[in-house]
C-alpha cells in the first residue's frame, strides 16, 4: 500500500468533512485529484479492505441489539453459522476459542423484532441463545491506527459528554435508511442522499451534523476491515468484576489507549458470570497478549477471574442495518 493511501485510509476514520463536496476537501490535504481519491476508494471497497465510508452508530440510539453466543458442537459449527449468517439482523458473527464458540450480533427495529429473530435461531438450530445485550459503554472505536504494530486508537482518544435526548423524525429514519451502508462515492454525496429521501443537501448536512452532536452517530468517515489490512489476531476479554467496583475499571480500561471496545453487560449464571467485555486487535496473537499484560497492570485486573477468547474464524461482517425499508417510522430518544 502507498503512503498516500496508507494516509487515506489512516486520517479519514473520523472527522469526515461535513462539506457538500467532502472528496475535494480530502484531495487537497492529500495533493491528489479528486477522481483518483474516489476512485481508490471505490477499488478498495471492491477489494473489501473498506466496508464503507459512512457512519457508525451508537448501539441502541437507533433500533435495538444484542451480543449472542452459542455452544455449538463442533461438527455443526459450519452448518449453525451459516444458519445464523442468513438473517440480515445479523452482521458480526465469528467462531472464538471458547465453549460457547459462535458469537454474533444481532440489531433489530425494536425488542419484539429482535427477540423474534433470536427465538427463531433457537427452534431452526435447536440450540440456546444467550442474550448479552450492552448495560453501559465504556469505549466503542472500531477505528484503526495503521501505522503502529497494534491497532488501538488511543491518539484519538476524546472524554464525551453523556448523550442528550434526541427525538428522531420520520425524514431523520429516512436518512439512517439511506447511509447506514455507507455514502455513495460521489463528487457530493449528500445532495446524492437528500435527492433519495427527498431533503436538501443543506438538511442532510444539518441533521448529520445533530446526530453527531447528539452521539447517535458515533463517528463519520472510512470504515475498515481490519482482517484485510494485516490485524490478524482480536481477542474478546471477558472478566468478572464486583458490581460496586464495574464502573471505575470499565472507565479505566476505556481510557487506556489498549482496547477497541470495553462495556458492561449482563452476567447470565450459572455458565457466564463475566459483566464487562473488552476487545483488542493486533497484528499477531503475541502483540495482543503484549497489550493485554499492559491492560492488567495499567487497571489492576490481575485478582479478577478473566477469560481470553481470541477469534478463529469470520463467518460474517456487513454494515449493520438499523432501519428497514418496511418498518413503520417509530419515536426514538436516548
Amino acid at each position: 500500500m502507498s503512503d498516500l493511501q496508507l494516509s487515506l485510509l489512516n486520517d479519514f476514520q473520523r472527522g469526515f468533512p461535513l462539506t457538500s463536496a467532502p472528496f475535494d476537501v480530502i484531495s487537497r490535504r492529500l495533493g491528489l485529484g479528486v477522481e483518483d481519491v474516489l476512485e481508490t476508494l471505490r477499488r478498495l471497497t471492491r477489494e473489501g479492505v473498506i466496508s464503507r465510508v459512512g457512519a457508525v452508530f451508537c448501539p441502541n440510539r437507533i433500533g435495538v441489539s444484542t451480543l449472542a453466543a452459542m455452544a455449538v458442537p463442533k461438527e455443526r459449527l459450519a452448518e449453525v453459522a451459516q444458519r445464523v449468517n442468513a438473517y440480515p439482523e445479523i452482521n458480526h458473527n465469528y467462531e472464538r476459542e471458547h465453549r460457547f464458540n459462535l458469537w454474533f450480533v444481532a440489531i433489530a427495529a425494536n425488542p419484539a423484532h429482535l427477540e423474534r429473530v433470536l427465538h427463531d435461531i433457537e427452534q431452526q438450530t435447536g440450540l440456546a441463545v444467550m442474550r448479552l445485550p450492552m448495560v453501559q459503554d465504556y469505549h466503542i472505536d472500531l477505528g484503526f491506527d495503521l501505522r503502529p504494530t497494534v491497532g488501538m486508537t488511543g491518539r484519538h482518544r476524546q472524554k464525551t459528554a453523556p448523550p442528550r435526548a434526541l427525538e428522531l423524525d420520520t425524514l431523520d429514519y429516512a436518512l439512517v435508511e439511506a447511509i447506514q451502508e455507507g455514502l455513495p462515492l460521489v463528487v457530493r454525496p449528500y445532495a446524492q442522499v437528500g435527492a433519495l429521501i427527498g431533503a436538501s443537501e443543506a438538511d442532510v448536512l444539518s441533521r448529520l451534523t445533530r446526530l453527531l452532536d447528539h452521539g447517535i452517530i458515533k463517528r463519520l468517515g472510512i470504515i475498515v476491515r481490519h482482517h484485510e489490512l494485516g490485524f490478524r489476531a482480536n481477542a474478546m476479554v471477558v472478566l468478572n468484576i464486583p458490581d460496586e467496583q464495574v464502573d471505575e475499571v470499565g472507565r479505566c480500561i476505556g481510557a487506556s489507549g489498549l482496547v477497541n471496545l470495553c462495556y458492561q453487560r449482563p452476567r447470565r449464571l450459572p455458565d457466564w458470570p463475566y459483566n464487562l467485555f473488552c476487545m483488542v486487535h493486533g497484528k499477531d496473537r503475541d502483540a495482543v497478549l503484549e497489550h493485554l499484560e499492559h491492560l492488567r497492570d495499567q487497571c489492576g485486573l490481575t485478582d479478577f477471574q478473566c477469560e481470553i477468547l481470541f477469534s478463529k474464524q469470520r463467518f460474517k461482517q456487513t454494515a449493520a442495518r438499523y432501519v428497514e425499508a418496511t418498518q413503520p417510522r417509530v419515536e426514538a430518544v436516548a
